[in-house]
């Protein structure tokens, strides 16, 4: 026999909803109940910073300038982990698809943060929905630097010298790298035309300056001024709004001359998104002393850094922003990685 459906008495309309209503509410109180109590015991366990780069270099060097004090503040260890790979992706993918409990982090760089969203047709991760920012920690910009024998001494005149000379200049750049990009923005807001030459590493193609093989190129500060400093690079500009510590005497590119532009290596420290906003606050608030440190700080001007902080709000716009101008230069440059 079959049963009659009865309608809903009028009273009870809507129980349904409400009752879902409640459960989701209750399950959202629950998540953030957790939250508040990771937050409250956090960290309970040594902390991964994932590195995606070799030991050694730059991006390690300064991760393990924060780590250090890190450890001592937060009473856990912070372990640096060297990931390399893929421009920085291997790494990042890494640290994206961690738990997001404040317990793995990882020390991005403006490549594969901003840069390699437009060089790599597909990326593994997404640098804004996959991450929570931190902290920006430091920028190093971009020294123009030429052979002593090339005859000029300022930024105009090298603009002057390469207009004279279209397509004989030859610049040295990983294919795809931060330098790379800086080089054809400064190319292009110049008008000159010069030649790039591809290299596997910033060190030989600055090494290739050093010896004539090639004209010039953009190095990083870490990498240009000790040879600036000794003579074996000529200096003109520098690629950052104003003038960086290691080299006050060295102008702007603007001021030698140049056409107005900022271009520089950026160094922070995100999470995986989702992680707690308590613990991505307790770990800005930590990172912001110990860069304010006059230890810290002394460090990274020795390295050639430039200290520069940022709060998770302002880093997560800074990051977005630099995504768009970096897109508009290679797809003007038709710019490949490798």
């Amino acid at each position: 026999m079959k049963q009659q459906m009865t309608s809903m008495p009028a009273a009870f309309a809507g129980t349904g909803t409400a009752l879902a209503a409640a459960a989701v509410g209750l399950v959202s109180a629950c998540v953030a109940g957790d939250a508040l109590a990771q937050s409250a015991t956090y960290p309970t366990r040594p902390i991964r910073m994932i590195v995606p780069l070799p030991a050694g270099g730059p991006t390690d060097i300064l991760a393990r300038l924060v780590a250090m004090p890190l450890q001592d503040r937060i009473g856990q260890p912070v372990v640096v982990d060297n990931r390399p790979g893929a421009s920085g992706n291997i790494g990042a993918e890494m640290a994206a698809r961690a738990a997001p409990d404040g317990h793995t982090l990882f020390a991005g760089t403006s490549g594969p943060l901003a840069n390699n969203v437009s060089l790599f047709t597909k990326l593994p991760f997404d640098p804004v929905r996959d991450f929570a920012p931190i902290a920006l920690v430091a920028t190093a910009p971009f020294v123009l630097a030429v052979n002593p024998s090339v005859p000029v001494t300022s930024v105009k005149e090298f603009i002057a010298y390469a207009k004279a000379r279209p397509g004989k200049l030859n610049y040295g750049a990983v294919p795809g790298a931060a330098a790379h990009l800086a080089t054809e923005m400064f190319r292009m807001l110049s008008g000159i035309d010069a030649v790039h030459v591809p290299y596997k590493g910033a060190g030989p193609a600055t090494t290739d300056v050093i010896s004539g093989q090639i004209q010039f190129t953009f190095a990083s500060t870490p990498g240009a001024i000790p040879f600036v400093k000794t003579g074996k690079l000529r200096a003109l500009g520098v690629t950052s709004p104003k003038r960086v510590s290691g080299a006050p005497d060295l102008p702007t590119i603007a001021e030698g001359g140049g056409p107005a532009m900022s271009a520089q290596v950026w160094y922070g420290v995100v999470a995986p998104a989702r992680t707690p906003r308590e613990i991505v606050q307790r770990l800005y608030s930590e990172i912001d002393q110990i860069v304010k440190q006059p230890a810290t700080r002394e460090r990274m001007l020795q390295n050639d850094f430039e200290p520069a902080i940022m709060d998770p709000q302002a880093f997560g716009a800074f990051i977005r922003s630099e995504i768009a101008t970096w897109a508009k230069v290679v797809k003007a440059a038709g710019i490949k990685a490798e």
